[in-house]
């Protein structure tokens, strides 16, 4: 198939991107490469893809990778509405895999109005794209934050996601519904992946495996909110990987009548893993022993996540397992190649 990746220069996009390309398809990949976090390590997981730096630094032109002949990349915004409706067109893509998104709880704080540009602008114009150009299927990028101020555990899609506590968890929501109205009005696929607390190699640097690891190597103390008393579905990203890419490939239309267009999944490892339990594998791992700054929760964050994913079992014969020591050491073993510490 042709396959759109947008995010492909990020964490999860840049994995499904290699695994797709494993399998044979040929992928248009997509990403604007903001400053959110630091872009040498977008650049550097590009690189892997067989894009250099400077080609990817060019706007709305179309790259060739030097690794794989399936492989194209483009640097656009997806609130460009023109050029990436030209994209669509141009293109004609059979599956759209949208991953790009403007990330992190704290920093919707901070900077609200890159969540709108991104996370519904962008969105709805990806929907449009793929409206006007036959697409068969969106699968999109939800997350376990639009469950806000659940407390029955664990989180279930048909829970009520009524009560967001971060515009990031809103954008979300709002995704999920702007795909709902599509799929009914338009008859095209779409399947939103809510993602729980994903981890692994060429992860986020805002993310807590990432932060804990550098920290604790450079022995400087970690910031650990709600006194440590936090639980998470942590998920290993090729679990995350696997899940998506097999959602990606689906053919099997038949499973769906008019009634069933529209789907939503947890991705999660099915279990949720104490923050201190976290904390303590990478300390086994680095032999270090972290030094805790015991902090207060903060805005926009939730206690506890745990995903059920009887539904992604009993469409896809799929569930996330990977044991949690095994990931933290697969991403730290990353870390010091990476950045050769």
């Amino acid at each position: 198939m042709k396959i759109l990746v947008t995010g492909a220069a990020g964490f999860i996009g840049f994995h499904v991107s290699q695994l797709l390309l494993s399998h044979g398809h040929e992928i248009i990949g997509l990403d604007n490469i903001n400053d959110y976090y630091d872009t040498s390590l977008k650049f550097a997981r590009l690189n892997m893809l067989g894009v250099t730096e400077s080609n990817a630094s060019i706007f709305n032109k179309p790259t060739l990778s030097s690794k794989f002949p399936e492989f194209r990349f483009v640097r656009l915004d997806l609130s460009d509405k023109e050029s990436l409706l030209a994209l669509f067109r141009n293109e004609q893509f059979d599956v759209v895999c949208n991953l790009a998104a403007q990330a992190g709880v704290r920093y919707s704080l901070e900077n609200p109005s890159a969540y709108i540009d991104s996370n519904i602008v962008g969105f709805l114009n990806i929907l449009e794209g793929c409206r006007h150009n036959n697409v068969k299927h969106l699968v999109y990028a939800s997350s376990s934050s639009v469950y806000g101020l659940n407390k029955k555990v664990p989180f279930e899609t048909s829970d009520s996601v009524d009560h967001p506590i971060s515009l990031y968890a809103a954008s979300k929501k709002s995704n999920e519904l702007m795909a709902h109205t599509y799929s009914h009005l338009y008859g095209f696929k779409t399947t939103g992946l809510r993602f729980f607390t994903v981890y692994g190699p060429w992860g986020r640097p805002d993310m807590a495996m990432f932060l804990f690891t550098k920290a604790m190597l450079s022995n400087k103390p970690i910031n650990v909110f709600n006194q440590g008393k936090m639980e998470r579905d942590f998920t290993y990203i090729a679990d995350i990987t696997e899940g998506v890419v097999r959602i990606v490939e689906d053919n099997h239309t038949e499973r769906y009548n008019s009634k069933q267009l529209y789907n939503l999944y947890n991705i999660g490892n099915n279990k949720s893993i104490k923050l201190m339990d976290f904390i303590e594998a990478i300390e086994h791992k680095l032999g270090v022993k972290a030094q805790k700054n015991l902090m207060d929760m903060q805005p926009g964050d939730v206690e506890k996540t745990w995903a059920n994913v009887d539904s992604l079992i009993r469409d896809y014969d799929y569930s996330p397992n990977t044991p949690i020591n095994e990931g933290v050491n697969a991403f730290i073993d990353w870390y010091r190649g990476f950045y050769n510490v």
